[in-house]
């Protein structure tokens, strides 16, 4: 359930493994208009090269001052990779689930408009709606939200140079007034074009996207950068503190399973990497029947390992919930001057709760005092994560 990238991975994969599988969503052919990016050295090899339409050898990004990383990050081409998980004997049917069932034999999916589809096993890659994995939760969730605009190059290249994007620019807005501090964002889309985005990293409530507007117009204005009349405009605005959904029969998958990264909001290399290991368990658990495929995919999906190192780096988020806005940028000034396999390992796709907490424990240990201060505060533990920071933890 659901076509999004998480959606149309699992599916593929699954049907390489010779599965019969059924892909619902509302709109099943649409290509996704989001802009979606990830590390290079993240992506899985099977990603072709031409899924890609930029890739930027050096990446910048300010706290207090500039730091430049020598690591690639691409932009992906939504349609190429579309095109690469699309597989003609997967059965697209446009609905929208609304329920689903479960016996020992299979699972019956509801639909909005009263068809019901049998299936064995049920993944549910809705994203945040998570509508078969416990739905929304009921609390004010921390979102990302940003507005960006698309520039041709000319006009963008001060800002993002040839060759290198902008990860994070966090010397404030002309029009930030105290507020709670946003980061410009910066990545070429291919084609001469460049995305130019204003972008508040976690809030709660969230920062209007109104606000970021503004912010991107006087930021933009500041550094002679004109938005043409008619410019394209990208709104983004999506949960990064959901709880993890409890094991059950329904396998969720990609955002709606809690696979955003706490602190950058990316999935979609998660779930490209992660699409082959879920459709292999649940192909090996399935002769042992429903449930057993479903365990397994489990296993897969949140190893003891995984939920050590998504603990660590949600209780990391919460701390930055709680600091003063005045700080934020030393914050971020104090991880970009980390050596690279700290920030890497803090930033990756994978669960590494060793790596993990060596790099808080380095970031910690480099802050300046009122960033540490506000750190133990905040809550934010560097010890060793205990046993009990399971599913139910989080």
């Amino acid at each position: 359930m659901g076509a999004g990238p998480a959606g149309r991975a699992v599916a593929a994969a699954a049907s390489d493994t010779g599965l019969q599988v059924a892909l619902i969503d509302p709109n099943p052919r649409r290509v996704w208009p989001q802009t979606y990016a990830a590390w290079c050295d993240e992506l899985p090899a099977s990603v072709p090269q031409s899924a890609l339409s930029e890739v930027m050898g050096r990446m910048r990004a300010f706290g207090t001052t500039m730091h430049e990383w020598p690591r690639a990050y691409a932009v992906i081409d939504n349609a190429t990779l579309w095109k690469h998980l699309w597989r003609d004997d997967v059965t697209e049917i446009s609905g929208r689930v609304v329920s689903a069932e479960h016996g020992s034999t299979g699972s019956t999916v509801h639909l909005k408009d009263g068809r019901r589809i049998a299936s064995a096993v049920v993944v549910d890659a809705s994203g945040a709606a998570r509508v078969l994995s416990g739905g929304r939760p009921p609390r004010t969730s921390a979102q990302q939200t940003a507005v960006g605009v698309v520039l041709e190059e000319h006009e963008a290249a001060g800002l993002c140079p040839r060759g290198t994007g902008l990860f994070m620019d966090w010397r404030p807005a002309p029009d930030t007034r105290g507020g709670w501090p946003s980061f410009l964002y910066g990545v070429r889309l291919g084609g001469e074009q460049v995305l130019l985005e204003e972008t508040s990293l976690a809030r709660r409530p969230a920062l209007p996207l109104a606000l970021l507007r503004r912010r991107l117009r006087s930021r933009l204005g500041e550094a002679g950068v004109a938005i043409p009349e008619g410019a394209v405009e990208e709104r983004v605005r999506f949960p990064v503190d959901d709880p993890l959904p409890r094991p059950g029969r329904v396998i969720p998958f990609g955002a709606s399973a809690g696979l955003v990264h706490p602190a950058t909001g990316f999935s979609v290399a998660t779930s490209l990497r992660k699409a082959p290991w879920i459709a292999s368990a649940i192909t090996a658990g399935l002769p042992a029947g429903p449930a057993a495929a479903a365990r397994a995919a489990w296993s897969i999906l949140w190893p003891p390992r995984a939920l050590a190192a998504h603990a660590l780096r949600r209780r990391a988020l919460q701390a930055l919930l709680t600091f003063p806005p005045n700080l934020v940028p030393e914050f971020f000034e104090s991880f970009f001057a980390l050596p690279q396999h700290h920030q890497s390992a803090f930033l990756s796709v994978d669960h590494d709760p060793a790596a993990t907490a060596a790099a808080m424990t380095a970031m910690f240990r480099r802050a300046p005092w009122p960033v540490r201060r506000q750190l133990v505060t905040g809550g934010l533990s560097l010890g060793r994560p205990h046993a009990h920071h399971g599913l139910g933890g989080l």
